[in-house]
């Protein structure tokens, strides 16, 4: 089994700036790449962005140049700094894993439980 657990949402002002972190642990071999969705009220789930285990990004244009996304490999955690932050930005952030783990050696798509970003005007 898998965990991820995510930590550091919470409520900013507009203009202001938040962490995510996102820790995977558990039976794991390998992860491969890692990144974050957000899912909006009364919207679908979105892609924010996702890095390779080499480190390279890939963002949503909606969020270039605002949100950077990085990754400690030593400790299988993932962030997303958030930088610039508008009330548009306010959704629930899902982290990922395309994990391997020790026993199937197989690929397979953890998630994390969701943390909630709220920005104020």
């Amino acid at each position: 089994q898998v965990q991820l657990v995510e930590s550091g949402g919470g409520l900013v002002q507009a203009g202001g700036s938040l962490r995510l972190s996102c820790a995977a642990s558990g039976s794991i071999f390998s992860i491969n790449a890692m990144g974050w969705y957000r899912q909006a009220p009364g919207k679908q789930r979105e892609l924010v962005g996702s890095i390779t285990s080499g480190g390279s990004t890939n963002y949503a244009d909606s969020v270039k140049g605002r949100f950077t996304i990085s990754r400690d490999n030593a400790k299988n955690t993932v962030y997303l700094q958030m930088n610039s932050l508008s009330p548009e930005h306010t959704a629930v952030y899902y982290c990922y894993a395309e994990t391997i783990a020790l026993d199937t050696l197989a690929p397979k798509r953890y998630w994390g439980q969701g943390t909630q970003v709220t920005v104020s005007s």
